[in-house]
């Protein structure tokens, strides 16, 4: 599949998925091919239960259903008053407006986002927060609009795995970080080998994606992108029982494939320092 074919896959899923939101329908469908993947519910591993009740009582409701993401990356990023975050595809625009509240008036929150329906949907919900220090930007994450050196925090919550040129996307990301900036995002990586023929099959649970890097391939695209004090972070370890359900609409025998993906999966706070 061409990294346009992608672009453009994930481009009108996660359209869809912001229609959903905005038509009632519930929470948002997070495949990034209807192929790929089953609408999630409140069962889901991956999506559910990453943010508390007062954090998602400072929100409106569209902004709590239409979030894919696999973490939290508000919560672990550590943001200071005053500082400058950006969050790459911010969607419905719920680590955007978390970010706001933290770094308060003399902060600054963008959002970046390629798809329209999102970007509607997350100025809807700035606008119903009432929150002030929050600007919605549209674009690729592969290709940010803002200058060299303008961001102290970037955060990303289970996206940059969907992009196609995760090299590039981590390239940006040190462009626009200021020295001594903070790269903090939640993505699922994955740890360790899974056999190729079931690679793909786990994937299309795993978070809805189709991208997940192996650990030491993510460590390695921040070394190369000229980041320092890189960590991954497991926040949550999938387990086979937790693919239960979704292996068996697929015709596949979940205990058979256990040895071989249990705990390989994981969603993670990945750290890294702009020098």
């Amino acid at each position: 599949m061409s990294t346009e074919t992608i672009k453009e896959t994930v481009r009108e899923k996660y359209g869809a998925a912001a229609m959903r939101v905005v038509k009632g329908e519930g929470s948002a469908c997070c495949g990034a091919t209807a192929s790929i993947s089953a609408c999630c519910n409140s069962q889901d591993p991956i999506t559910s239960n990453l943010y508390d009740e007062l954090q998602k009582s400072e929100l409106p409701d569209s902004a709590v259903l239409a979030s894919l993401g696999c973490g939290n990356p508000t919560a672990l990023a550590e943001l200071k008053a005053g500082e400058t975050v950006l969050d790459l595809g911010s969607g419905g625009g719920i680590d955007v407006l978390l970010s706001a509240r933290r770094v308060g008036p003399t902060g600054k929150a963008y959002g970046l986002d390629m798809t329209d329906e999102m970007l509607a949907l997350a100025n809807d919900n700035k606008r119903k927060a009432g929150v002030e220090n929050v600007e919605f930007l549209k674009g690729e994450i592969e290709n940010i609009p803002l200058p060299d050196n303008s961001v102290d925090v970037i955060i990303s919550n289970c996206v940059i795995n969907l992009s196609a040129d995760k090299d590039r996307v981590l390239a940006e990301a040190f462009r626009v970080l200021k020295p001594g900036g903070r790269f903090a995002v939640s993505d699922v990586v994955v740890r360790g080998e899974v056999p190729a023929g079931l690679r793909r099959n786990v994937e299309l649970w795993v978070g809805c994606i189709a991208g997940a890097l192996e650990e030491s391939d993510y460590k390695d695209k921040l070394a190369c992108a000229g980041f320092t004090l890189i960590d991954v972070e497991p926040t949550r370890i999938y387990r086979a029982a937790d693919a239960r359900e979704f292996l068996a609409a697929e015709g596949i025998d979940a205990d058979a494939i256990a040895p071989e993906v249990d705990g390989r999966f994981m969603s993670a706070f990945i750290r890294a320092v702009k020098p």
